[in-house]
């Protein structure tokens, strides 16, 4: 077993080695992960075909802002894969405001996920009114976006400027297919990540091939206007 960034390991299971984070509630699984234990530590294996931000690190993503005590807004949470990695992170001292609209992957993660792990506070609204979340009380250090719509972008800037501090991290999926059929798939990144040049760094593009087709991840760096 090794550790890579901060609170993500590499577990030999099975004759190869896979990506994991510790199990915040030993026992528990979430989408039928592997469990493993060493050394009397459970370890859940990390799918990166079920989750981009684990299909990023694969793909040699560069900055990890998530870390113990960490504060994340969490836009399209869906059924709660990747949310219960980054509890599992950010750990008992760290928290994550979990952000799903649709009722019916929202009872899935809130059965599966949020009920058994209490640094995940659920908010059932759409991630366009970042106005009426009545629970996100700080500014967040990191704000991940992960929503299948055509103003996807324009979503999760609106949600970074009342909710991410500033020098906060931005990891927005871009799903090029939600955008626009019709347009090349890099043609519409290129497009998305103008809208942020005016309040964000990019530090990094990431093609999430061949985990995830004609997707990206974009990290950024916020940076308030005066």
């Amino acid at each position: 077993m090794e550790e890579d960034k901060k609170n993500i390991f590499w577990v030999k299971t099975e004759g190869e080695k896979k990506l994991a984070t510790e199990n915040l509630v030993p026992g528990n699984q979430v989408y039928k992960e592997k469990l493993v234990l060493k050394k009397g530590i459970e370890y859940r294996v990390w799918d990166p075909f079920r989750s981009k931000l684990a299909a990023s690190i694969m793909k040699d993503l560069e900055e990890f802002p998530f870390q113990e005590k960490s504060s994340v807004l969490y836009l399209g949470v869906s059924t709660g894969t990747t949310i219960s990695h980054i509890s599992d992170i950010v750990g008992p001292k760290g928290i994550i405001f979990g952000v799903e609209h649709s009722s019916r992957v929202a009872r899935d993660f809130l059965d599966r996920v949020a009920s058994h792990r209490k640094n995940i506070i659920p908010i059932i609204q759409d991630a366009r009114r970042p106005q009426d979340y009545i629970s996100v009380y700080n500014k967040m250090d990191i704000v991940y976006s992960d929503i299948a719509q055509p103003d996807q972008t324009e979503i999760a800037i609106s949600n970074c400027k009342l909710y991410l501090k500033n020098n906060g991290y931005l990891f927005l999926v871009i799903k090029t297919r939600s955008i626009d059929v019709t347009q090349p798939p890099k043609k519409i990144i290129d497009g998305e990540l103008k809208k942020l040049r005016t309040n964000f760094e990019i530090l990094q593009q990431i093609d999430l091939y061949p985990y995830d087709k004609d997707h990206a991840m974009i990290i950024a760096k916020y940076h308030v206007k005066n």
